[in-house]
């Protein structure tokens, strides 16, 4: 039992802080350009706690599976102060690649710190570098370029060759994996892979995620004006349901290679 609460407060942890940093990069670039924030969530479903500040409602809700940050002017257009809908088209595309940005840069940072102090580091011709604060911050660059190198490559082979549905994993499959991490070092290493694994995901352009909203701003750009709110809720309402889809799917897989 005990096992069972730790492995859960490992799992909920993780995503709660990765979703909360997620959607703090866009309410924080959002307010830097003057936009207003409605709502500030952590989770899904009914409301366990809120508070209402000066502009933004801060919200925790009961499925800690996601967040969202409600944006005047985001999902219809608003003519009132401070609307999504009003501001210029860059502004609006660092506000949605903010979430995914941060993540990625959070992931990458959280690399560095683990590889720079990981010990003394052997060269290629077997020499062993000192255990010096150099070498360790050398060290530290060289296993982050590796890993970022990595994360390029995978993501190239993504869109080259594809990837089987079979292969992919889902919450159930990283939630295994959180719980199954030995000792603090290894639980903060996954953190910054499932982080950066993230904020990749999201910057993919497809609907319903950061990127496919990317697109659409930028399709935007090139014609001059939006698209009808009737056909980018069409295109939204579609990856969203296949995302859906492809979320039960996924855990169902999960579950057949864990159990």
């Amino acid at each position: 039992m005990i096992g069972f609460l730790i492995s859960a407060i490992k799992i909920i942890f993780l995503l709660g802080f990765l979703i909360f940093i997620h959607e703090g990069g866009h309410f924080l670039v959002a307010k830097l350009c003057k936009v207003r924030v409605n709502e500030f969530a952590i989770g899904f479903g009914p409301t366990l706690f809120s508070k209402q500040g000066k502009e933004t409602k801060y919200a925790l809700r009961a499925v800690p599976l996601g967040g969202f940050v409600n944006l005047e002017g985001e999902e219809e257009s608003s003519d009132a102060e401070g609307s999504f809908s009003k501001t210029s088209i860059p502004k609006r595309i660092a506000i949605v690649a903010a979430g995914a940005t941060v993540n990625i840069v959070f992931g990458l940072i959280i690399y560095f710190v683990l590889m720079t102090f990981g010990g003394s580091m052997t060269m290629a011709d077997g020499t062993v570098l000192e255990d010096t604060v150099y070498n360790h911050i050398y060290n530290g660059f060289v296993k982050t370029s590796q890993f970022s190198v990595a994360i390029i490559d995978g993501l190239k082979d993504l869109i080259t060759q594809g990837l089987k549905i079979d292969q992919m994993t889902g919450i159930v499959g990283i939630s295994d994996t959180v719980a199954a991490t030995n000792g603090i070092k290894q639980y903060i290493y996954i953190m910054a892979v499932i982080s950066v694994s993230l904020g990749i995901t999201n910057l993919l352009p497809i609907p319903a995620l950061d990127g496919g909203k990317i697109v659409i701003l930028i399709i935007e750009a090139i014609r001059g004006k939006p698209l009808k709110q009737e056909i980018e809720s069409a295109i939204t309402l579609l990856g969203f349901s296949l995302l859906i889809m492809l979320s039960v799917y996924v855990t169902y897989n999960d579950i057949l290679r864990i159990f």
